[in-house]
């Protein structure tokens, strides 16, 4: 599909066309095509966003915190609990028993590993309009080589936690967006969690797209956090059809 810009598709309307559009028509629609942000490359969260949510958290943090512990952190972070962020003050002996309990539940995840629904083809999409593809996780490159190799797939940069600091930290978004030469507003971050990918993306400055599947962020307590995405969609399908209603994504 051949994309025209403004001037052009004007010059091709009939003269009676012009004759007949009031002048609040012909700036309703130059508003309408002006308004759209320039796009030149998508991140992407990878577990819960690129692959269907398989790791079991809350029994990980459990496991890794105590009960105790889990349910006082838990109450004092309603939008969602950092747990790396948590063992980071830890000893490293404590710190390295922690990573041992994590390191089980991702390798249970990677072993049902399932592609998420319309990542593939959003991927396409982007693709068909040379929409640079990023992705940033607080799993392990292992996973990472993992989800490419398996799916054919490839993201680049794809940052994983050994790049630190890690979401919500901004900086693995920027550090992208300088390897890509592009400025953090012609971005956007996609995830399914507001504390880390929302919080990223608002924080480095790019666009954000919240992935919420099952409603989970219509709950009250998610209500006063602080953090507003700019769009919110309940699959990848959804996403599509945000960025050609909304984003001018030529080269």
């Amino acid at each position: 599909m051949h994309t025209y810009p403004l001037r052009a598709l004007l010059f091709f309307l009939p003269r009676r066309a012009f004759s007949a559009m009031s002048t609040l028509t012909l700036t309703s629609v130059i508003s309408a095509v002006s308004s759209k942000r320039r796009l030149r490359g998508v991140v992407f969260d990878m577990d819960g966003t690129l692959t269907v949510p398989v790791i079991d958290f809350p029994s990980m943090y459990r496991a890794v915190l105590g009960e105790e512990e889990y349910v006082r952190i838990k109450l004092e972070n309603p939008s969602g609990i950092d747990v790396l962020h948590q063992i980071e003050k830890w000893s490293p002996d404590k710190q390295k028993r922690a990573y041992e309990i994590i390191a089980v539940f991702e390798k249970q995840g990677s072993d049902r590993l399932q592609i998420m629904p319309g990542a593939s083809e959003l991927c396409r999409f982007l693709d068909s309009r040379n929409v640079r593809r990023g992705l940033i996780t607080r799993n392990v490159k292992e996973s990472v080589d993992l989800f490419h190799n398996r799916f054919g797939m490839t993201f680049s940069p794809a940052l994983s936690r050994e790049f630190r600091p890690y979401k919500p930290d901004p900086a693995p978004l920027l550090h992208i967006c300088s390897n890509w030469g592009v400025q953090p507003d012609e971005v956007m971050m996609i995830g399914d969690s507001l504390k880390d990918d929302v919080a990223c993306g608002k924080r480095a400055g790019a666009f954000t797209c919240l992935l919420d599947e099952t409603g989970q962020y219509n709950s009250p307590e998610y209500h006063n956090v602080g953090l507003e995405p700019d769009y919110f969609v309940s699959s990848l399908v959804e996403v599509l059809s945000v960025l050609e209603a909304k984003f001018d994504l030529t080269p």
